[in-house]
C-alpha cells in the first residue's frame, strides 16, 4: 500500500522530497534544530522529508525518527543513512519510514563485489515494506563497473522503484542533457527524480523531464547546504511546483 501511494504522488509528476540534514554542535542542539527545520518544511508544503546522517551520526538519525514516530505519524517522511544501506532498510523498517534512498544502486561497485550487493539488495527489499530510491553516477559516488550508462542504469531499476539523478556535487545544479540522457534510458514510466540543484528557476524544467526532486541546499537561508531551514523559501518554492 506505501509504495502504491507513493507511486501515486509521483505520476504527478510534482513530488518534493526535503532533506533534514541534522546540523548541530550537540545531541541536543540537533534535535532542537531537526525538530524546528521539520515543522518549517511540513508547514511550507514539502510532500516529505528525508532524514539523513549528513552533518549527525546513525544514533542522531535514529533519535529523529523516534520523534517523526511520535508526532509526525500522519506525514511522509524516509531515511538516507549514508555509507551504510543496510542499516537504512533497518531504520526503515523499525520506524515505519515510507521510503529510503541509497545514494548508489548500480555503477559504484567493481564487478567482483556488486553479484554479492545484488544479492543484499534483493533480499532487504524482501523484508522492507518501504519504496527505494537510488542514484545512477550520483554526485561523489565513484564509477567503478567499467559498465555503459545503459547498463547501470537498466540494472539500477532492477534493484530500486525510482532512480535519482544528480549534478556533481551539492547544490549544483542536474544538467538538463543528463537528465534528458537517463529519461531517454529508463523511459517514460520509471520514477525519476531531480538530486540536486533544484531552484524556482529551473524546477519547472526540470519537472517536464523528471517525476520529482529531492531538495536541500535552496530551502536553507544561505542557500547552502550549512544553512538553516527558512520557511519562506520552502513556501515560495512550493508554490511555484504546485501552481504547475
Amino acid at each position: 500500500m506505501l509504495k502504491e501511494n507513493f507511486a501515486k504522488k509521483l505520476s504527478a509528476n510534482n513530488l518534493i522530497l526535503a532533506m533534514l540534514h541534522l546540523k548541530g554542535e550537540s545531541r541536543e542542539e540537533k534535535m532542537e534544530i531537526g525538530i524546528r527545520e521539520s515543522h518549517a518544511l511540513y508547514e511550507g508544503g514539502v510532500d516529505a522529508v528525508v532524514i539523513e546522517n549528513y552533518y549527525g551520526s546513525y544514533d542522531d538519525m535514529e533519535m529523529m525518527l523516534k520523534y517523526f514516530v511520535k508526532h509526525f505519524g500522519d506525514y511522509t517522511y524516509g531515511v538516507n543513512a549514508l555509507d551504510n544501506d543496510q542499516l537504512g532498510f533497518a531504520l526503515a523498517r523499525e520506524y515505519g519510514a515510507h521510503f529510503l534512498q541509497l545514494d548508489s544502486v548500480a555503477g559504484h561497485l567493481e564487478l567482483k563485489d556488486d553479484g554479492s550487493f545484488h544479492e543484499m539488495i534483493q533480499m532487504e527489499r524482501e523484508r522492507t515494506d518501504a519504496f527505494l530510491f537510488g542514484g545512477v553516477r550520483f554526485k561523489y559516488q565513484p564509477y567503478k563497473s567499467g559498465r555503459t550508462l545503459e547498463e547501470d542504469l537498466n540494472i539500477g531499476m532492477t534493484r530500486c522503484d525510482g532512480i535519482v539523478v544528480t549534478g556533481e556535487a551539492t547544490g549544483d545544479a542536474t544538467p538538463m542533457s543528463k537528465l534528458k540522457e537517463f529519461r531517454q534510458i529508463c523511459g517514460n514510466q520509471f520514477p525519476l527524480l531531480v538530486g540536486s540543484g533544484s531552484t524556482p528557476e529551473n524546477i519547472e524544467k526540470l519537472l517536464e523531464v523528471a517525476n520529482g526532486a529531492i531538495v536541500g541546499s535552496y530551502f536553507k537561508d544561505t542557500y547552502k547546504d550549512s544553512g538553516d531551514v527558512d520557511k519562506a523559501h520552502v513556501m515560495e518554492f512550493m508554490s511555484l511546483v504546485k501552481g504547475r
